[in-house]
């Protein structure tokens, strides 16, 4: 497998990025990732969609490191400063399924809140079904884990064979079609950085004919398996979807009629485009905080109780 690794600067300077870099080996490949916060802390997972990076959580990583969490936010393979095979047949669902559970594995992560979006949605949630006993939360933002049996919009379609074939894939134009806000020169440059040539998109391109849109998905088995857990999952399951994203609209409703784990919960719908992140990225991460506090505060009494009965 040929692999690239972008030049460490095109990622000097960047705007509100100051965090260190992190490196893990997984298959063979390095993955980069965000690690701030206590270490401590129970860790709070972000994992970014396509065709973005960790950068689209700089805003949200302070807000919840400075609340006292661990905040961990990888580069999938193929983007951000991690490694870069270079074809896209190199991708496959299974094979970032496998990469991110290697990180697992290595950091050793527990008692983890998955915060979600886009392709980290297909990832995490299956991510978090099959490690649930490592989940306390999970908290998703425009997101969703197809099976292959939902009907798709045939915008998805243009978009699947615009990733594929078209000569011309701008990354950083691509996320501002997401938002509603106009990002600025030092932003795109940003999105744009992880990928100087041709050679470092393949994943960019790969992920829309990944996602399962048929019966015959070879992704379709395991997401089912998955959503067996997720029908089951009784743990804080909150959504914060925006109002202005025609890709994963109604899947905020969807998941809160079959997951147990979002009744009663304080699902929010936020200002923005399918890149919630960057159109309120405060009250995103305030609405991960207050999730988890509320949860801090449910579990002293509950250990309290437990300890005076065996007293």
């Amino acid at each position: 497998m040929d692999v690239v690794r972008t030049p460490e600067h095109r990622f000097k300077r960047l705007l509100d990025y100051p965090f260190t870099p992190h490196y893990a080996e997984v298959d063979g490949v390095r993955m980069h990732y965000v690690d701030e916060g206590p270490q401590t802390a129970k860790p709070i997972l972000m994992l970014h969609g396509e065709p973005s990076w960790s950068y689209l959580y700089r805003h949200m990583i302070p807000i919840c490191a400075a609340a006292g969490h661990r905040v961990i936010a990888p580069d999938l393979i193929g983007f951000g400063k991690s490694d870069k095979p270079t074809q896209i047949d190199d991708y496959s669902y299974q094979s970032h399924m496998d990469w991110l559970q290697a990180l697992l594995d290595q950091l050793r992560l527990d008692d983890i809140t998955l915060v979600c979006q886009d392709w980290g949605s297909l990832l995490g949630l299956r991510l978090a079904a099959e490690n649930e006993s490592r989940f306390r939360a999970i908290v998703v933002g425009n997101g969703m884990l197809p099976t292959g049996d939902q009907k798709v919009p045939a915008a998805f379609q243009v978009w699947k064979n615009f990733a594929l074939y078209s000569p011309w894939f701008p990354i950083s134009r691509i996320i501002n079609t997401g938002t509603f806000r106009r990002l600025g020169p030092d932003e795109l440059k940003a999105y744009d950085a992880p990928f100087p040539g041709k050679r470092y998109k393949a994943g960019a391109r790969a992920f829309p004919r990944l996602v399962p849109v048929t019966p015959d998905d070879p992704a379709r088995e395991a997401n089912l398996k998955a959503w067996q857990v997720l029908e089951n999952w009784t743990k804080p399951f909150l959504t914060t979807f925006s109002n202005g994203d025609p890709i994963t609209r109604g899947g905020d409703r969807y998941m809160q009629d079959r997951i147990p784990g979002a009744v009663g919960q304080s699902h929010q719908t936020l200002t923005g485009g399918h890149f919630l992140q960057e159109d309120s990225p405060v009250q995103f991460a305030q609405a991960i905080n207050t999730l988890l506090t509320r949860m801090d505060r449910e579990t002293v009494p509950a250990q309290r109780s437990a300890q005076a009965s065996h007293g």
